[in-house]
C-alpha cells in the first residue's frame, strides 16, 4: 500500500524558513504530479504548489517568490522549501497525488487528488 509521509514542520519565527518533505513508500512516484496543500484552522484546504513528473511547477500567488518545490526521484521525495514565513502561513501542510493518474497534470483543486499524507504542522510566530 502506498503511503505519503510529510515531515519537517515545526515552530518558527516570522521571517524564518522550513523545509518540508513528502516521502512516498510502496511505489515509485517519479511518474506522478505531486501537490502541496495547506489548511489553517477554520479555513478550507488550499493549494500551495505543484510539481509534475517532468519538473513543471506551479505556485499559489500567496507563496510565489517565497516557497520552492522540488523533487528527488532517487529518494522518492518531494520537498517544499519555505522562506520569509509569515504568521498567515500557519497551517497543516499536506502533500497529495493521484496514483491512478500517472503522467497527468493534476492542477490546484483538492478533488483532483485522491491520495493524501497525514500532514505536518507549520506554526509561524509573530
Amino acid at each position: 500500500q502506498v503511503q505519503l509521509v510529510e515531515s519537517g514542520g515545526g515552530l518558527v519565527q516570522a521571517g524564518g524558513s522550513l523545509r518540508l518533505s513528502c516521502a512516498a513508500s510502496g511505489r515509485t512516484f517519479s511518474n506522478y504530479a505531486i501537490g502541496w496543500f495547506r489548511q489553517a484552522p477554520g479555513k478550507e484546504r488550499e493549494f500551495v504548489a505543484l510539481i509534475t513528473w517532468y519538473g513543471g511547477i506551479s505556485y499559489a500567488d500567496s507563496v510565489k517568490g517565497r516557497f520552492t518545490i522540488s523533487r528527488d526521484n532517487a529518494k522518492n521525495t518531494v520537498y517544499l522549501q519555505t522562506s520569509s514565513l509569515k504568521p498567515e502561513d500557519t497551517a497543516v501542510y499536506y502533500c497529495a497525488t493521484d496514483l491512478d493518474q500517472p503522467r497527468r497534470w493534476l492542477g490546484s483543486r483538492t478533488y483532483d487528488y485522491k491520495h493524501w499524507g497525514q500532514g505536518t504542522q507549520v506554526t509561524v510566530s509573530s
